[in-house]
This record gives C-alpha cells, structure tokens and sequence, in this order.
C-alpha cells in the first residue's frame, strides 16, 4: 500500500516561491496561469498496516512530521 501527502502553504501565507513560478510563466507566454501555489508531494510505502491503521498513523505523520501547522495545510491518499 503506498500514501500520496500533499503539503501547501495556507491560503492566507504569502507563497513567494509560487509568485516566482507564475511570473516566470507569464513571461513565457502562459499569461493565464493567475496563481501558482508551490508545495511539496511526499509518497510512502507502507507495510504491515491496515487501512484503518495507515489512516491513523498518516494522520499524525502529516500533521507532526511533514508539515509546519502554523503555515501549512495537508492532505492525503491512501492508494494500493
């Protein structure tokens, strides 16, 4: 079984590196990218768990381990 996390900054923190993305699109022609968010994607390979367990323990592996809570959010799959 493997786990697909997602990791944004908070939509009210400033995302300077997403700003650079975007203009940086803009001025390759690609003007209607308006917003870039840029974060990171983790994927884990888990074993020896069931489901109920991978989603318990992803949920604090998310929240304690792979984001900083104050300006990030998650989320994540579990896909076999």
């Amino acid at each position: 079984m493997k786990a697909h996390v997602w990791v944004l900054p908070k939509s009210t923190v400033l995302d300077p590196q997403g700003k650079t993305i975007q203009h940086a699109l803009a001025s390759l022609g690609y003007a209607a990218v308006k917003d870039v968010r840029q974060g990171k994607f983790f994927v884990l390979d888990l074993d020896g768990w069931t489901r109920e367990e991978a989603q318990k323990h992803l949920e604090r592996i998310s929240r304690e381990v792979l984001t900083n809570p104050v300006i990030e959010e998650y989320r994540f799959e579990i896909v076999e």
